[in-house]
């Protein structure tokens, strides 16, 4: 029996140091940041089996076969719809200010959206306003209404939100609702998701989160855009969930979340629901693309040009990395960006710490308590080298800060549902609008500045002074940075 035993000791290890070395393997050999291999690897390492299990569940961009299959095919239609939106009029690149200009040849050169002028444009930054802003267009709508969340939590007035879209689906109004697996159980389990069904909506769960699935996608891929549109012609995205912050995680310890969303109209709108088609057929295989914009211009208003970037599984990679460091790079004068998580890639963190050291005052509004302990300690870990470079760090106290929000020299501005972190940047469906309206940016700005009113900034020589328990927390946290 001993001799048994120590056979299967020795082949347990063998075949281990096998599983290990496969797995390295593959680390070494996949196209990617070296920091983002080595942080992989010290995983692999530090943390046996487990570190490998995790590799493979959450190691490599797996959409999943048929997912993949369908947004292979798809890119082809969806790129005709986009680049017809060049021949609109309201492409007008000799309107469109320089840093949009550099993003929309970016943006229309790998995926054929373009820049569109001719929209309005409404910042909307208390919870209360935004919902009833958002039951008052439903209330209105004639034809259609389609949404897509990564969180839709009942309660509050999420719950007049649920019942002004069964008031619409009741009076004819086509109602389409794309909600994350992941991000909304609580929706799914409760009698909102049932009631909607029956009243005629048609709800989807995507990426659905099943033990039986856990090895043929990967598992942390999320659906984390927001986006509405009604009617074609009115839509919005931001951070905001569909949720009542007075009645969400209340038990979390991190106050109320603060979040924003813009009210758009104009061709920009026709985009949004463009993506939204995208999202909608990736999960169930039915094809929407919306009607093109009419595009009647006013040359006597101003143009508002948007662009709008999406990302995610089966479009162009890291297209809204790279509109970011467009971004900051052009900066002059000022870059001031929101983010709840912060956990940046090695590049984008050195064209951070370059901006600052070239003069441009950089400033960070992250939030002082954060609902992830692991990217609470992350972040914190390029806080030394940030503050020696001249970056300003500024911890909100005044809940969870849930905005995500770039504004550069107060002359445009991106926002939308983009984290400045690697699972954003590299892996979820995200989107966001670089906006050139300086009234807008002037705004959001303003919004910015109240959240730093509301913040602690933190001084390098006090920071210096942290313990050692702090700086082993933050080093081991930061090891983890490819999960987080």
């Amino acid at each position: 029996m001993d001799k048994v035993y120590h056979f299967l000791t020795i082949a347990s290890l063998v075949l281990y140091w096998i599983l290990v070395a496969g797995v390295t393997l593959r680390v070494v050999l996949k196209r990617r940041a070296v920091s983002v291999s080595l942080a992989w690897l010290m995983v692999i390492y530090i943390v046996p089996i487990v570190g490998v299990a995790c590799y493979f569940l959450f190691g490599e961009l797996n959409l999943g076969r048929k997912r993949a299959e369908r947004a292979k095919q798809m890119f082809t239609p969806f790129g005709d719809w986009f680049r017809q939106l060049n021949h609109c009029q309201a492409h007008l690149p000799a309107q469109v200010g320089s840093p949009i200009h550099k993003i929309d040849e970016l943006c229309n050169n790998r995926m054929g959206i373009p820049a569109l002028s001719g929209n309005t444009l409404s910042l909307q930054a208390s919870p209360d306003e935004i919902l009833r802003s958002i039951i008052k267009d439903i209330e209105s709508a004639q034809t259609s209404i389609k949404m897509v969340f990564y969180i839709w939590h009942p309660g509050g007035l999420a719950d007049s939100v649920a019942s002004a879209l069964i008031q619409a689906s009741k009076r004819g109004v086509e109602v389409k609702v794309l909600l994350d697996s992941a991000g909304s159980p609580r929706f799914f389990r409760s009698h909102w998701n049932s009631m909607m069904k029956d009243a005629g909506i048609h709800v989807v769960q995507a990426l659905e989160v099943s033990p039986w699935r856990i090895f043929l996608r990967r598992l942390d891929l999320r659906q984390h855009r927001k986006i509405i549109v009604i009617d074609e012609s009115i839509a919005y995205t931001g951070s905001m969930n569909m949720v009542d912050p007075a009645h969400f995680k209340q038990c979390a310890g991190v106050g109320q979340w603060v979040d924003i969303m813009v009210r758009v109209t104009g061709p920009t709108v026709n985009v949004l629901s463009a993506i939204h088609g995208w999202d909608w057929e990736v999960e169930t295989g039915d094809r929407i693309l919306p009607q093109l914009p009419e595009c009647q211009i006013d040359d006597s208003e101003a143009q508002h040009p948007v662009q709008v970037v999406p990302s995610g599984p089966g479009m162009p990679e890291h297209m809204i990395l790279q509109v970011l460091s467009i971004a900051i790079n052009q900066s002059n004068k000022s870059v001031r960006i929101t983010t709840p998580y912060f956990v940046p890639s090695a590049d984008l963190l050195e064209i951070l710490k370059m901006t600052a050291q070239r003069g441009v005052n950089v400033e960070l509004i992250i939030p002082h308590i954060n609902d992830s302990i692991m990217v609470k300690w992350a972040s914190k870990a390029f806080y030394t080298e940030l503050l020696e470079a001249g970056v300003k760090i500024y911890e909100f106290h005044g809940g969870l800060l849930h905005t995500k929000s770039v504004v550069i020299d107060e002359e445009f501005c991106l926002v939308g549902t983009v984290n400045i972190d690697m699972r954003s940047l590299w892996l979820n469906f995200e989107v966001t609008l670089a906006v050139d309206d300086v009234k807008f940016t002037t705004e959001l700005s303003q919004l910015q500045q109240s959240y730093i009113d509301n913040s602690y900034c933190v001084d390098l020589e006090n920071w210096n002074k942290r313990g050692l328990p702090a700086r082993f927390f933050e080093r081991l946290f930061y090891l983890f940075n490819p999960l987080l």
